[in-house]
């Protein structure tokens, strides 16, 4: 079967990895996509944006017509995830039980390969409703005894980023101070989300399967580091300015009682800091990816004339 043909069901797609995946998957001639997501105004980001291919709104936690779509299907990518809330409720629906209905839905209709989109958190020391729930995801997913391959990425950015990076690039735009949490020397390894696309592509066509891959970005770099890339790439005028991580925590726990859906939560807060350092494989060559650079990546993410300027809601 051509690419054109083969069906590829995307349960989550309108966030920030389905908004790429699917920009990328054209690129390499699949046409025939379904995009399954409970995000309206996101799905409505990504009609505009690629008015032919099947996109639907699904309530992936409740069962129902939506699993038809998976009949036929070559393929799945399975990109549901609940990142960030105050409350249990919420990952347990879009990381759990979503997961129970999509697996029902794959077994069903026999699709003969599937793409698990982890996390890089199942592995972290950080305690917080994200990680148990993405645990239990990634548990669920290798117990089913699908035909699967699971990839775990370590935080993301690039187009469409409307939570990290992309929030903060907008943050720092619009005040005249940013404030950074003690002294900002929390090392990360951001994974740009253009070259994930780009393994999740590879995996679809190599179908490379029975394994678990750690996607872990390159290059180490500090959180502080990561602001003033991105405070230079788009110009912004704010002052960067650390502040005890004490204030800072509580700053968080205020915005909370007044925001019901908050940009970062004093969890996330939690989690930046965890002395985390992710395990660093090969994966430009097992996957034959050529990986972009960090300040490439950031000018790309913020500069390129197609997506760069497309807001998705929070």
């Amino acid at each position: 079967m051509s690419q054109t043909l083969k069906k590829i069901v995307i349960p989550g797609g309108a966030g920030l990895v389905g908004q790429n995946l699917v920009a990328h998957l054209k690129r390499k001639g699949f046409m025939n996509l379904v995009v399954l997501d409970k995000h309206r105004s996101n799905l409505e980001v990504l009609r505009k944006l690629h008015p032919e291919i099947v996109i639907e709104y699904a309530d992936l936690a409740e069962a129902g017509e939506w699993q038809q779509h998976f009949n036929g299907a070559d393929t799945v990518v399975m990109l549901q995830a609940q990142i960030g809330d105050p409350n249990l409720e919420p990952f347990v629906r879009n990381n759990i039980t979503s997961t129970e209905n999509i697996l029902a839905a794959i077994k069903q209709h026999a699709v003969p390969y599937t793409v698990h989109i982890s996390s890089s958190v199942v592995e972290s020391v950080a305690e917080d409703y994200y990680t148990q729930t993405k645990k239990d995801q990634e548990i669920m997913v290798l117990a089913s005894g699908i035909n699967c391959v699971v990839l775990r990425p370590t935080l993301m950015f690039g187009w469409f980023d409307r939570k990290h990076l992309g929030w903060l690039s907008r943050f720092m735009q619009k005040v005249p101070v940013f404030p950074i949490p003690g002294n900002g020397r929390y090392m990360r390894q951001p994974l740009y989300v253009g070259d994930f696309c780009s393994i999740i592509v590879s995996c679809i066509e190599s179908r490379i399967s029975g394994q678990v891959y750690n996607i872990t970005g390159l290059e180490k770099v500090d959180y502080i580091d990561i602001i003033r890339q991105i405070k230079k790439t788009v110009n912004a005028k704010a002052i960067v300015l650390k502040i005890p991580y004490g204030l800072f925590y509580a700053l968080l726990k205020i915005w909370a009682l007044f925001d019901k859906n908050p940009p970062f939560t004093a969890s996330q807060l939690k989690a930046l800091s965890a002395p985390d350092e992710f395990e660093v494989i090969d994966w430009p060559g097992i996957f034959n990816v050529t990986p972009t650079p960090f300040n490439k990546a950031i000018a790309e993410t913020f500069n390129d004339p197609t997506y760069s300027k497309v807001l998705m809601e929070f």
